[in-house]
Parts: structure tokens; sequence; C-alpha cells
């Protein structure tokens, strides 16, 4: 039987291959958009990204590390759904500066060398933070910088979960049948004690709501360094 994360990973790759088949375009982007609208902070809050290893996690479409790669930054980008990987590589495999990487998460901060900034925009909930964290702190540089939103309440107003265990979410398939999924959807209390625990101090935490007050939906968009 297929484990949470593994039946997640299954789900995203039906995604993409769904999305594929429908040829659907992703425009490209122009500013981070952490949250679930183009408001509040973008990727000034990486720090200056100038002679830096950065890596996104869960990289989807790669729109996030491409923007970075135009803006002149070198930067990984790890995406675990093959399916999503390819839509990536058909779209941006050319771009200079950004390596797109098909891998479990874990298992490329595990082999690679320590980065100075790792990134994450909602993909960081798919992965138990108990299997990521301990792999992400020593593929932090000493003093390097994690930066990642993460789901807080969903579209049907659901808050986060009162212990550090995955609950099933829906993913929505523009043009097909909505997905299961499964996500680690924490307060922000329980992030920290996460990150503390495993050696990352945390510096802010933000909720990411809609300006206009409309939806429930929310994240929060953490900020911690290595110690």
């Amino acid at each position: 039987m297929l484990n949470f994360e593994e039946q997640t990973a299954e789900a995203w790759n039906a995604y993409g291959v769904h999305h594929t088949a429908r040829g659907t375009d992703v425009p490209d982007v122009d500013r981070f958009a952490w949250g679930y609208w183009p408001a509040g902070p973008a990727e000034e809050i990486l720090g200056d990204l100038e002679g830096r290893r950065v890596l996104d996690i869960g990289s989807g479409v790669g729109k996030y590390p491409a923007h970075l790669a135009r803006l002149g930054f070198e930067v990984d980008a790890v995406e675990a759904s093959l399916a999503q990987h390819e839509r990536a590589v058909a779209r941006y495999g050319q771009l200079p500066g950004l390596r797109l990487i098909h891998s479990d998460a874990v298992a490329h901060l595990t082999e690679a060398e320590p980065y100075d900034v790792i990134y994450s925009v909602h993909a960081m909930p798919y992965i138990d933070p108990r299997r990521l964290l301990p792999a992400l702190f020593p593929a932090l540089k000493p003093g390097g910088r994690l930066v990642f939103s993460s789901l807080l309440t969903n579209s049907s107003g659901n808050p986060p979960s009162t212990s550090v265990v995955a609950r099933p979410e829906i993913l929505p398939v523009a043009g097909g049948e909505p997905l299961s999924v499964h996500m680690w959807v924490l307060t922000p209390q329980h992030w920290t004690a996460l990150l503390i625990d495993h050696g990352l101090g945390v510096e802010q935490i933000d909720v990411l709501t809609d300006p206009d007050g409309e939806s429930p939906l929310s994240c929060t968009l953490i900020q911690a360094r290595r110690r």
C-alpha cells in the first residue's frame, strides 16, 4: 500500500499528465506570490542571491525558479512529479542559470552540496516534516535561510490540524475531476516547534489572507535560518 506521500506524488503526476494533454498554458511570473493572491512580499525576502546557492523545493512547472534565473541568479529546482518536471523542462529547459532536477526532495537534499537559501512555494506541506527537516538542516549552510509558505486554512475555512499529522485535501484540476492529496496543514506554533527541534531558528511568520476578505483561504509564510 502506498503511503500518504506516495499517493500524493501520484496525484500530482496525474495532474501534470492531465495538463500536458490539455495543453494548459502557465504564464510566466514577474514576482513571487507566496500566498494565493499577488499581494504581500515577493522574492526580495529571499535576500541577496548574488553568488548564492539557491534551491526551490517542489518547483512544479518551474515558474518561480525561472523568474529568479531571468533576474540573473542560479537556481536548482527539484520536483518529484515526473509529469510536472517534464512540463518545466519543455518550457524552461534551456534557460541559463536554471537546473531542473527530477527527484524526491529528501533524496536530493541528502546528496547535494549545501545551499545558502532554500525556499518552497506551497510545496513543503506535501512532505512529512519529520522526514524532510532532518535532511534539510545539513543541506543548509550555517546561517543559511529557509523561506516557505504553507496552507493554513483551506477554501472551506477548515483550520490547521491540532497535531503533526497528514490530512486529506482536494487538488482542483481545471477541466478535470479533482484529485485527493494529503498535506501537513500545521499551525505556526507547530511549524515553529518542528523547526527549532531541527536546528532552525524562526525569524518571522506572516499570515497571508485574501486582500479583499472574500475567501477564507490563507497560508503562513515562514522565514527561518540554520543556527
